[in-house]
């Protein structure tokens, strides 16, 4: 149990750790101060749920782990050709969007892949979870 717990712990980190990076690469691009209050709050969300993921795998004796070099690499690529080109709001939440729904989608399975973690990670999985739905749901109106 306590070995897909800190699985599970270490993914939710670093996708926590790969959104808080991705919403720094697209914040100086926003135009609409409303979009980038949105951004802001989705942020300090993230670092909320990150320093509560860090807690607990520090619990269990645990330091977590980066975002993979490659997953960010090709993210930062995918943010600057798509801004290069043209710097919209609806191009940032477009980016947004796509990071979320893949946010979502990994750690959907990991909860699947680490069922035997304790009730308190997948809580925190979930948790996360919600917070980049409704992040999608936030950037419909600048799609």
């Amino acid at each position: 149990m306590e070995d897909d717990t800190i699985k599970l712990l270490r993914e939710c980190n670093a996708g926590i750790k790969m959104g808080i990076s991705s919403l720094d690469e697209v914040m100086e691009h926003v135009q609409n101060s409303m979009l980038e209050d949105l951004l802001r709050q989705s942020k300090d969300t993230h670092c909320k749920l990150g320093n509560k993921t860090h807690e607990y795998l520090r619990e269990c004796h645990d330091e977590g782990k980066e975002p993979a070099a490659m997953a960010k690499m090709m993210s930062w690529m995918k943010t600057n050709v798509k801004l290069g080109g043209e710097e919209s709001d609806r191009v940032v939440a477009d980016l947004i969007t796509d990071g979320c729904n893949m946010g979502v989608k990994t750690l959907y399975r990991y909860l699947h892949q680490y069922q035997a973690a304790d009730e308190k990670a997948k809580k925190l999985v979930k948790e996360t979870i919600e917070a980049e739905e409704t992040l999608i749901k936030d950037m419909r109106e600048y799609l």
